[in-house]
């Protein structure tokens, strides 16, 4: 098995690549319901028979992108050009959401399917428990070349543990967001840089990919992104809110999307053996509810996010209206490819579903639960992750219903008539369901069993220009 690597903070971005070195890459490549619902079992689901050539497999994650400002989902300026052609020729999910709305959790739980209670990254900051099975390992163990190119410092393998499940983590942080203060990122133009240079030093391997490229932009603060603000209808900087900015930095993302899509599926013999996952690691409050930001709380702006699944000849076009979670994406790739799904997985494996050969199951109830933001103090990390837990929440047949650990606040919404969760549906004397009780015991008996001296790995300048920016809740 190649050694695996983790790189960081690049001095300078690599060369773009030649669009024939990268399509001569390319092709090489493609040669080759209860808090803890029931485990899947570790042989292939869905009907799908093992494929003679594996096919690639590029998972594109944005970060702090909430559904409803996606034209492809019906947002009324043309945010996402590039996405919507994933949509227009793949599986759209309406109901897909995040287990956790804050980005190392989210993230954490896409690749292993697991709730953040069980892997341990239970908020930004904490890493996940080490020797966990994973998306990237199971195709890792199968031949597979495997990279992650990330533009979150949120998710650096020293704060999440990730870099352990990829044979190269690349954290191409090379800018600063927070007004240039702290915090390294990158743009949509770096990543993409970063992930070709990668992708033409391997053209020579005849082996399968699996590429996770994560996007940074939108994330707060709402940058003005000009370049692209005409096409989405803001016509003046000055006057741009930030709603408006928030819009430009979705389309700026879309576009270097595009490039992406471009190349891979530009190609035919490319096109066709390359499975696209797409979605957001959590969405975004925008005033909603008095609240502007993610993570602490969990309303529909936050938890409600775009997914979709995209393999050209195997997916036919379609929408699907039953709950889905990013808890689904591991199984439902593995699915896809005709291999063994792992016990531990919680998620659903939705191939047979996309494929025709199996239903639904509308009655699926999701869990959720919400924590403090960021651990930046050595000293607040042995209780951490007990002391963190703010909110947890279930949906079951279009009602939600969530539970203010620490604030003894309990609301209940009618999704199907409020899909703006304007009317709490919570009585005097209201005490949560024995479903969601079970839950609130399972997750905090949990947090206090695998509390441990995990610890983040910031810098104390950093920390209190963090916290000066109102950024960390300690």
């Amino acid at each position: 098995m190649p050694h695996r690597k983790t790189r960081s903070n690049r001095a300078h971005r690599p060369p773009a690549w030649t669009r024939s070195a990268l399509l001569a890459a390319l092709v090489a490549g493609a040669l080759l319901v209860h808090p803890t619902p029931s485990a899947s079992q570790d042989a292939p689901r869905g009907g799908v028979q093992q494929h003679r050539s594996p096919p690639n497999v590029l998972l594109i994650t944005i970060d702090t992108l909430r559904v409803d400002h996606l034209s492809g989902y019906g947002y009324h300026r043309d945010t996402t050009p590039s996405i919507d052609r994933l949509i227009a020729g793949g599986a759209r999910f309406d109901q897909a959401r995040t287990v956790e709305p804050l980005t190392s959790p989210a993230s954490c739980s896409m690749l292993t399917s697991l709730y953040p209670h069980e892997h341990g990254s239970t908020r930004n900051g904490l890493r996940m428990r080490p020797g966990l099975r994973s998306l990237p390992k199971e195709l890792d163990h199968r031949g597979y070349q495997t990279a992650a190119f990330i533009a979150n410092w949120t998710i650096k393998d020293k704060m999440s543990g990730l870099g352990e499940h990829f044979q190269l983590y690349d954290e191409v942080l090379t800018k600063k967001r927070w007004f240039g203060l702290v915090a390294g990122e990158a743009t949509a133009e770096d990543v993409n840089d970063a992930a070709f240079a990668w992708m033409d030093e391997h053209a020579g391997r005849r082996r399968p990919f699996f590429l996770w490229l994560h996007y940074v932009e939108p994330h707060a603060p709402y940058r003005f992104q000009g370049d692209v603000a005409v096409h989405v209808g803001v016509l003046r900087r000055e006057d741009a809110t930030k709603v408006d900015r928030y819009d430009t930095e979705i389309a700026f993302a879309d576009h270097y999307v595009g490039d992406v899509l471009d190349r891979v599926l530009g190609d035919p013999r490319l096109g066709n053996n390359t499975l696209i996952v797409f979605l957001a690691d959590h969405g975004e409050s925008l005033g909603e509810h008095g609240y502007w930001g993610h993570g602490r709380h969990l309303d529909e702006p936050g938890l409600h996010i775009p997914m979709v699944v995209y393999w050209r000849g195997h997916v036919p076009r379609q929408r699907i209206s039953a709950p889905a979670s990013n808890l689904d994406v591991a199984p439902t790739v593995l699915g896809m490819l005709g291999m063994p799904v792992p016990e531990s997985f919680r998620g659903f494996d939705w191939s047979g579903v996309l494929h025709g050969d199996a239903e639904a199951d509308p009655d699926r109830t999701l869990w959720f639960q919400a924590h403090k933001g960021v651990v930046l103090d050595i000293n607040e990390t042995p209780e951490a992750r007990r002391d963190g837990l703010m909110a947890l929440g279930l949906l079951r047949d279009g009602r939600k219903e969530v539970a203010q650990v620490n604030r003894e606040r309990h609301t209940i919404y009618d999704l199907l008539r409020d899909p703006k969760e304007l009317h709490n549906l919570n009585g005097a004397g209201y005490k949560p369901s024995a479903a969601l009780q079970q839950w609130i015991d399972d997750v905090e008996t949990a947090l206090e069993r695998n509390d441990d001296t995990s610890r983040s790995d910031l810098d104390p300048e950093d920390i209190e220009k963090l916290k000066s920016l109102g950024y960390v809740d300690g």
